[in-house]
């Protein structure tokens, strides 16, 4: 038998070698097609994209249309080829309808593909579009959240698509979902709390990735806000872990969000000083103060009488927040005040007590007498 009428003879499925052939020779055809025409279409959108980079509008459709191409998977692309070659076939009804619910399920797969990263490509120029210039864009809490949402949203539809299409009942599988997640719910009340917790974190926005906190308990730079836990940076280096719920239980601080900085400081004088002095003391105080460019003077007064010093309350107001800054405008006032205080002649205080010390005073006559010491000696045999 020759080869040929081998080819027309033989049946694989029902269906003869040659259309075989025929089939596998149209797949290659069209993987070899389809594989030049994206890279093709990849390369022009992004040259395109080079030559006019301030392109506004549509323009900035380019950029976005080549990062999603990337995204098209070498398998889903081969499983495409060789759908394409059987649809050449003249396959039973059973397996006819396989190779359309293949082709399904091939485009819903490459189609979600391309949505992720179309969401990733937009949630990441939204980050660049207020990211402050020269720094590198960090992922916010809202970012996070809205880019798990739309994903969670967008395979969730994808996946039931393809139920649906393979003949799934997806509403009877939606229901017992419902009946499920009210079982997971009352499970794990503890991790839906955190879930929550940091839904109200990305929408009320109470802090972002970066900026140090303090609830009370813990202390740090926030470097991630998951799910169910806030990771933290401590000012001593370890990092430090907490749930979401847990901190936002209380009141929280938020250090990175101030523009000023008050400080109220006391300062102490000893009782030596002259009510002369202490009427001069706050206008000194305020001279050192304004010799600072970055403060603002507030107040300063005699407040109160203390056990071992008369104390003054300064308060001024800083026109930044960096910390560092204060403590060194802080130790600049310190020096000054030493300085003038010892050009007046007017000493710090220190703590110190005065303790006076007296002796027994006599007893008169009468009261000596009742003295329980002259009774008892008055009852001893012999006593005059």
């Amino acid at each position: 038998m020759l080869l040929s009428d081998w080819f027309h003879t033989t049946l694989l499925l029902g269906v003869p070698m040659t259309q075989w052939v025929l089939a596998a020779g149209a797949a290659l055809a069209a993987y070899f097609v389809m594989r030049t025409a994206l890279r093709f279409a990849r390369g022009r959108i992004r040259r395109s994209a080079e030559a006019d980079p301030a392109a506004r509008g549509l323009g900035q459709v380019r950029p976005t249309l080549a990062q999603m191409l990337d995204a098209t998977n070498g398998l889903l692309l081969t499983v495409a080829s060789l759908l394409v070659g059987l649809s050449l076939l003249d396959l039973p009804a059973r397996w006819s309808d396989r190779v359309a619910q293949l082709w399904y399920v091939t485009v819903a797969l490459q189609l979600a593909l391309w949505g992720a990263r179309l969401i990733d490509v937009l949630m990441q120029r939204q980050l660049m579009r207020h990211a402050a210039p020269g720094s590198s864009p960090q992922a916010t809490v809202s970012s996070t959240l809205i880019g798990w949402g739309l994903n969670t949203a967008l395979w969730a539809v994808v996946a039931l698509a393809v139920l649906s299409n393979l003949g799934f009942n997806i509403t009877a599988f939606v229901a017992s979902l419902g009946i499920g997640g009210i079982a997971i719910a009352l499970a794990a009340q503890n991790i839906l709390g955190d879930l929550f917790a940091s839904i109200a974190i990305a929408l009320d926005k109470p802090f972002e990735v970066g900026d140090a906190i303090n609830n009370g308990s813990v202390n740090g730079t926030v470097e991630h806000v998951g799910m169910k836990t806030t990771r933290l940076r401590s000012p001593s280096g370890e990092q430090i872990v907490v749930s979401n719920t847990e901190l936002l239980k209380g009141s929280l601080r938020n250090f990175k969000r101030m523009s000023t900085r008050r400080i109220e400081f006391t300062v102490g004088v000893s009782y030596a000083t002259t009510p002369e002095q202490a009427a001069e003391i706050p206008a000194v105080i305020r001279r050192v103060v304004e010799a600072q460019p970055e403060l603002v003077f507030d107040r300063a007064h005699f407040a109160k009488l203390g056990e071992s010093s008369l104390d003054y309350v300064v308060v001024y107001v800083m026109q930044t927040a960096n910390y560092g800054q204060y403590m060194d405008n802080q130790q600049a006032i310190n020096i000054g005040l030493m300085r003038e205080f010892a050009a007046m002649g007017v000493e710090f205080a220190f703590p110190t007590r005065n303790v006076v010390l007296s002796g027994p005073s006599p007893l008169p006559p009468e009261a000596a007498a009742q003295a329980p010491g002259a009774a008892a000696a008055a009852s001893q045999p012999g006593a005059a």
